[in-house]
């Protein structure tokens, strides 16, 4: 599979949608649900607040999101794969007290309105679009001025060292070989070559800036295994 191709990565999350939580919560030990608690808590959605949850999967960080705007505000869960958010909206019927919709649709050209986001966030997304750069132009234009965006990822280490050994060694060792018991091998091989195309926090830093952020500062999680890029318009 070619890393940023599309229809590949859109037939990959199709692909496994049905055991994509069960594996997060497997392959991270349930750390991924703490790590998105942690970007919330940095952004701090607010009641009555419009969000925007771009490669938003199978919904957990919408939901979430929801919550905390809740009673007024709501939160626009998109995707490119339809599976997956099928899977959301069956999240979704389940709690319909939470303002949330899911919509299919490309987080490079999403065809919402300029300006039309309280805040933004993408999980694990970021690495997977064609063109990084451009996902975060896309991010800027729907960001109202003065508020806040955030990216999830795996933070690509440029360095030999522990950290890096550590990650090849978590992707190779652990990842690949319990996804193979899953029968989805290919899958999640998928994930260290996208890595290796994925700008590191420094380039991501200086990206956004160039996007139209005003602020662009990257922090990493779990002794550098993780990225989050903080944004702010």
């Amino acid at each position: 599979m070619k890393p940023g191709d599309p229809a590949a990565v859109e037939q990959l999350f199709d692909s496994v949608a049905s055991r994509y939580d069960q594996l997060n919560d497997l392959l991270s030990l349930g750390l991924h649900r703490q790590w998105k608690r942690q970007l919330q808590c940095f952004l701090r959605p607010a009641a009555g607040e419009t969000w925007l949850d771009l490669c938003c999967g199978t919904g957990d960080l919408a939901l979430e999101l929801a919550r905390r705007v809740r009673p007024a505000g709501s939160v626009l869960g998109l995707d490119a794969a339809a599976a997956p958010l099928e899977l959301a909206r069956q999240r979704q019927r389940r709690q319909p007290w939470l303002n949330v919709a899911f919509q299919q649709g490309d987080a490079l050209a999403t065809g919402l309105p300029d300006a039309s986001a309280d805040g933004i966030v993408m999980a694990y997304g970021l690495r997977n679009l064609k063109d990084p750069a451009a996902g975060l132009v896309e991010m800027a234009r729907l960001l109202k001025p003065g508020r806040r965006a955030g990216v999830l990822d795996f933070n690509r280490l440029t360095t030999s060292g522990p950290a890096a050994s550590f990650q090849r060694f978590y992707l190779r060792r652990l990842v690949v070989p319990v996804a193979s018991a899953a029968g989805l091998k290919e899958e999640y091989a998928y994930l260290e070559e996208s890595l290796k195309r994925f700008p590191d926090g420094s380039a991501q830093e200086r990206m956004a800036l160039e996007s139209g952020f005003s602020q662009a500062r990257h922090h990493t999680l779990v002794a550098g295994q993780m990225g989050m890029l903080l944004l702010e318009r």
